[in-house]
């Protein structure tokens, strides 16, 4: 298992979906991760300060996971077919499937750890461009047409 961290939640408009975009902490790998409108403003909102007195849906979940004395160590993306992603999270000793979104939002607000297995990232992971354009000189432009690919591309495309 590698450990990502989320570099961005990116909403193109009402016609693409929204994707959020992890990357490899010890590696030169991105994953995008196409998602609903809802799952890509649950992870924002993981982000903001919680309302204890009006918790969202995320924050009740870890509430409720703590009150019986457990707390999620980490979140797995676990397999990937067809376009679709699928995730774990580890409580205790069990693993709980669960959305990439849901998954990721959860991750962000309890602060654990995001991991993905090697199989998922040699599938479906991109190589991280920046670091491309500082090692290779004129690479920008290809910096943006990654960028450009990003804003355009549908999950339908793979």
């Amino acid at each position: 298992m590698r450990e990502l961290s989320v570099v961005e939640v990116r909403v193109s408009g009402s016609e693409m979906p929204p994707v959020v975009v992890l990357r490899e902490q010890d590696g030169g790998r991105l994953l995008p991760i196409w998602m609903s409108a809802q799952g890509a403003a649950a992870i924002v909102s993981a982000t903001e300060d919680p309302d204890p007195s009006r918790p969202g849906l995320h924050d009740l979940v870890n509430d409720l996971i703590a009150s019986l004395g457990a707390s999620v160590t980490e979140v797995r993306i676990v397999a990937y077919d067809e376009g679709q992603f699928y995730a774990e999270l580890l409580v205790g000793e069990s693993a709980l499937a669960a959305r990439p979104s849901d998954a990721i939002a959860l991750a962000m607000r309890m602060g654990c750890p995001i991991r993905c297995s090697e199989d998922v990232l040699d599938v479906a992971g991109v190589q991280d461009l920046p670091e491309v354009a500082e090692a290779e000189p004129g690479a920008q432009d290809e910096v943006e047409k990654f960028r450009e690919f990003l804003d355009s591309v549908n999950p339908d495309d793979f």
